[in-house]
């Protein structure tokens, strides 16, 4: 799942005419390095909730044909947030285990680094698996660490999530859909029963919230 569905009011005037997953960095919509990047690891099925201007990125994104997987819309008459956008969603959801990402991220990741944690949520082993970050400068973050074992936990807060998560579906399937409120309670819950696990990436990656972000990663 690719969650899209957000204003982007830290972006405007750019998210004035054209949704947030649309802008153009490096040269593609923002969006379409998730859907590639996904498709390249055998992934043949995405679910991205919408919101603001769903219909343009709908039309612009399409059934997913040229993408060579399926691409289902989860419609918000209003903005969910990220726990109320996947519990929404999770109607769509067909496998045990859910890759989810943000489409408001830029990264190097490779996201075939999720595909053992899928078959780990699958055999039962973890509630999911968190990338994390070094927390940046003047942001929000720091929610988490990582012990040497792999697993997350709440103590000597010092790591960020990077938006980039394999999760349980059956217990998204058990929150209220249609309504507003945030994954990372969620998450502080499944960590504090010590089902969750975690990998550090320190590659490149950006939180693409403002103008400022788009202009620095295209000219980089």
């Amino acid at each position: 799942m690719i969650l899209a569905a957000g204003r982007g009011e830290r972006m405007r005037p750019l998210t004035d005419t054209l949704c947030k997953p649309l802008i153009p960095v490096r040269g593609a919509p923002l969006i379409e390095y998730h859907i590639n990047k996904l498709v390249a690891i055998g992934v043949q099925r995405i679910v991205i909730n919408v919101s603001y201007l769903a219909g343009q990125l709908m039309q612009t994104l399409g059934s997913g044909e040229r993408f060579g997987c399926d691409l289902i819309y989860s419609v918000e008459q209003e903005p969910l947030e990220s726990g109320g956008g996947v519990a929404t969603a999770s109607a769509h959801f067909r496998g045990a285990g859910v890759i989810l990402i943000s489409a408001d991220i830029y990264s190097e990741f490779d996201y075939a680094r999720l595909l053992p944690h899928v078959r780990a949520i699958e055999n039962g082993a973890t509630s999911a698996h968190f990338v994390l970050v070094k927390p940046t400068t003047g942001e929000p973050g720091g929610e988490f660490a990582l012990d040497a074992t792999g697993r997350v936990h709440s103590g000597q807060l010092r790591l960020t999530l990077a938006n980039i998560a394999v999760l349980a579906a059956e217990p998204c399937r058990s929150w209220p859909r249609g309504r507003r409120f945030k994954l990372l309670p969620h998450y502080q819950d499944w960590v504090d029963r010590g089902g969750v696990t975690g990998e550090l990436f320190t590659g490149l990656w950006r939180n693409v919230t403002t103008a400022a972000d788009v202009e620095t990663l295209n000219l980089s």
